[in-house]
């Protein structure tokens, strides 16, 4: 998840500080971006996060589930950060947010400069994280089903944690294990779960809204217009919120604290080209595909 620090409620127009600026090599002007020092980016405190996030997820489900929510994580967060780098946009290092729950973590984002230079690099930026932190979720998820074990469903009010499967997740177990009888139920392997948790994260992170990456997707589909897509999408998920006993009601408030519109690039005017738009397409039905109404069942 990238992350632009935003205002309580971001303007619809920025006013641009006077500096320096360079000509990009796609016709737009960005800022002539400041470097940042060394001492400021603080490598201490993304390893620290980092270290106290592979405790966290191994006290609670072990050192094989630590291992590969990390590697989807890792490989989410640096997906958006050489993609920035290719743009010029000044990024740090991911911030990994260690959780004592059942999960072990709340994920990891980076910050980044909020001037992109137009919405073709703010499209890539953010795409890139999702595709790579799914090209490692996908496999694991299939290898962690495969390596799962088919029990009788528990009785009612027994410790267990029944989770809403996405439909990709859905299509998986019926690969493997055909079609499943009601009173037989999936004990997840730490890799399936891994796997579920990342396919969990990255359809929060496509929700068209705000500063998260379909929030910057849907930007640099529709520009302006993008403000109604992220307002029906709220709405949308406050009604499901609503009716599956308020899980994502934390979410709900976040977005409204970040606003859920979205600022403009440095150059809007640079079209986005056909291909992108087929990407953007696809993300969408990914999001669909990952996307649970009712992620936990106590």
């Amino acid at each position: 998840m990238s992350s632009n620090p935003p205002p309580l409620f971001p303007p619809r127009v920025i006013r641009y500080p006077p500096q320096v600026y360079e000509t990009s090599t796609n016709g737009g002007h960005v800022p002539d971006q400041p470097r940042l020092r060394p001492r400021q980016r603080k490598i201490w405190l993304h390893l620290l996060l980092f270290l106290l996030t592979v405790a966290s997820t191994t006290l609670v489900q072990g050192p094989v589930y630590s291992v590969c929510v990390l590697s989807i994580l890792t490989a989410h967060e640096f997906g958006h950060y050489f993609a920035a780098r290719h743009y010029r946009v000044p990024a740090t290092l991911p911030y990994f947010i260690p959780f004592p729950s059942f999960l072990g973590t709340l994920g990891a984002v980076i910050r980044m400069s909020p001037y992109i230079p137009n919405r073709r690099a703010l499209f890539d930026i953010a795409a890139a994280g999702p595709v790579a932190g799914l090209v490692v979720a996908f496999p694991l998820s299939f290898l962690g089903i495969y390596l799962s074990e088919q029990v009788p469903m528990p009785e009612q009010g027994a410790n267990w944690i029944n989770l809403g499967d996405p439909l990709i997740f859905r299509a998986m177990q019926w690969l493997i294990f055909g079609s499943q009888p009601d009173e037989v139920a999936l004990l997840l392997h730490p890799v399936a779960f891994a796997g579920w948790v990342g396919l969990f994260v990255t359809a929060l992170n496509l929700l068209p809204i705000s500063q998260l990456d379909g929030g910057h997707i849907n930007y640099a589909l529709f520009g302006r217009r993008s403000r109604m897509v992220a307002i029906v999408a709220f709405i949308l998920l406050a009604i499901v919120t609503a009716i599956q006993g308020f899980q994502y009601l934390i979410m709900l408030i976040l977005l409204l604290f970040m606003g859920i519109g979205h600022p403009p690039t440095v150059n809007d005017a640079v079209d986005l080209g056909r291909e992108r738009r087929r990407i953007g397409f696809w993300l969408w039905v990914i999001f669909i595909l990952c996307f649970t109404p009712a992620p936990f069942r106590m």
